[in-house]
Parts: structure tokens; sequence; C-alpha cells
């Protein structure tokens, strides 16, 4: 750990890997073991943890049950290519600065006083000037929110595989140290270092100072049974067989050469569409009407059609519905 962190904050209920579990299924988020020990792990190394995998297995979401179950307050920002310094970590509120700015113009003669030389009149102007670059003019974006919310809160970078590598290079203070220096101020210290998330899908390589700086988490596609207790936390009420039938049914087209597999959140999506038709039995018919739930590219809904009726009934047997 580094040396000039404070000695680690961790909040009430981070007591074991078992309780992380615990807490997160009561915040509505069934983990795995290997994500309860990465959350577990992360809080008391006072790390910040690069989530990865792809897009709708519940990376977000894990940030937002930590959140919820610790009640702490969620920081997001999500990431972009071009996000920079002023949307990510403060601006200056240049409308007070002009405010103020004027209010001294009008005040000059009175500020300036009776000094002798031109000298000493600048230096008086200027500590003037220091005052509008203080704290009571800056205006905090996420990365300075979290490192000054007193009781300490939960930073989700959202989708840093999308920022430039310059951001990524920008972040490396805040991830090891926890503080980030201003040049008009000076060095921010968080007194209570925030629980960090950030999250990739992939979609370029990160570099490896910021991996260094985290723990890495992998959360791929769920297998029948932890997806099945996913659904049915999701969607409550939902009939046994039917959700037996429409996670057999989800695997199923992940084994397809698909262009997008479906996700964990699209099943969620699918489940309640058939809750909502009350449907109980999966048939080929109600499949295919409500496919796009599941598939976003028109290329997989048709290689999809063309297999439906095997597809729909080994999810049917894997249901225990007999034909």
């Amino acid at each position: 750990m580094n040396d000039a962190l404070p000695p680690p904050h961790v909040p009430a209920g981070l007591d074991s890997i078992e309780a992380v579990h615990q807490g997160l299924e009561a915040a509505g988020y069934i983990a795995s073991r290997q994500i309860a020990t990465a959350v577990y792990i992360a809080s008391h190394l006072q790390k910040p943890i690069l989530v990865e995998g792809p897009a709708g297995v519940g990376k977000t979401e894990l940030a937002k049950s930590v959140a919820s179950w610790l009640q702490l307050p969620l920081i997001r920002m999500q990431c972009y290519e071009g996000l920079d310094e002023s949307k990510a970590l403060y601006e200056w509120k240049y409308g007070k600065q002009l405010l103020y700015t004027q209010i001294l113009k009008d005040k000059i003669s009175s500020v300036i006083g009776e000094t002798d030389g031109l000298g000493a009149a600048l230096n008086r102007l200027n500590d003037f000037g220091d005052i509008f670059f203080s704290h009571q003019f800056l205006e905090p974006r996420p990365l300075l929110r979290a490192l000054e919310t007193p009781g300490g809160a939960v930073l989700l970078i959202d989708e840093i595989d999308k920022s430039d590598q310059e951001f990524e290079a920008f972040l490396l203070e805040i991830l090891s140290d926890y503080q980030v220096t201003i040049p008009e101020i000076g060095t921010v210290h968080a007194l209570v270092p925030p629980i960090v998330l950030l999250t990739s899908n992939s979609t370029r390589d990160l570099g490896d100072a910021l991996k260094r700086r985290c723990l890495h988490l992998h959360i791929g596609f769920p297998d029948e049974k932890l997806e099945a207790q996913i659904i049915a936390s999701r969607v409550p009420g939902i009939d046994a067989r039917l959700l037996k039938q429409l996670v057999s049914f989800v695997q199923q087209l992940r084994g397809l050469d698909l262009k997008k597999v479906p996700s964990v959140s699209e099943t969620i999506d699918w489940a309640k569409v058939m809750v909502l038709l009350h449907t109980a039995v999966l048939d080929v018919d109600m499949v295919r009407n409500t496919l796009n739930v599941l598939l976003k590219f028109e290329a997989d809904i048709e290689a999809t059609n063309r297999q439906l009726a095997g597809l729909t009934h080994k999810a049917r047997q894997d249901g225990g519905i007999a034909g």
C-alpha cells in the first residue's frame, strides 16, 4: 500500500467476503464469489477495481449496488473520446470571477488606498488576484467531488476504454494516491478515499500503468444457475418453469455465431416482456415476435429464425415442458 495514504477507512459491512456477498444481494445484485472477493479486497487495500467484460453483464450495476448497500453517494463519470480535465476534475466559475472583477474595478481606488508607487499598488492588487483562483471560485466535477466527499463515496469511472490515452495518464495520480494537484491551489487529498470502480468493454487496450494501479475483475456471461438467480431477483414472481425455459433459450443463443449475443440485461428485459404477455410456455411464434428484445441486429434475428424450432423445443424440454 502507498505510504502516503491514511490508514484504510473501511465502511461498515465489509467485514468478510460473505458479508459483501450478502450485502450486494440485499441491494438486488446477485454476485459470484469472485465479485464479492474483489470488492472485499479492494476496500481493504484501498485499490480501484477495473471491471472488464461484455456490455450488459452488470459492471455498472455493481458500482450502483455497492453504493446502495453501503449507503454512500454514487458519483458517476461517463467517459468519451475527448474527455478532459475541465469536465472530469474541475473548472473555474468564470461568471463569478467576472462579477467579482467588476466589483474590484468599481472599488479600485479604495483597494489601492494611499499606497506609494506602482509596485506597492500592484502588490495589493495581486493579493486580490489570488482570491479569484481560490476554492470558492472552483466548480468541482466528478473526480474532485469524489475526493472531497466528507464520508467517502463510490466513484464510477464508466467505460474508461472510450477515453483517450492522455486521460488515462491524468488519472494515475488519483488512482494511486487518492489526491490531485490543482496548479492554482495545490494538492487536494481525499480525507476518506472513495471506493473506485472503472468499467471497460475492452474496445481498446488499456495502458499498463493504469492496470497496475487496479485490481482486475472480469465479469463474463453467467452460467445457467447464476443467470436464473439474477432473473428471479429482478423479475419477482416469474414462474419457475418459464424461468428455466428463458434461461435455456438465451444460453443456447450465446453458443451461436451472432454479431452480438444477448447480455444479462437483455435477458431481464425479455423475462419482463414474457411476464407482461402472460406467457407460461415458450412457443415459436411468441419467441419470433419478441426476438428484437434479445437481439439488436437484423442479421442475428434472421440467423436465429432459421434455427428457432430446435432452440425453442430444447428450451421447453429444459423447463420440464413435454412436447
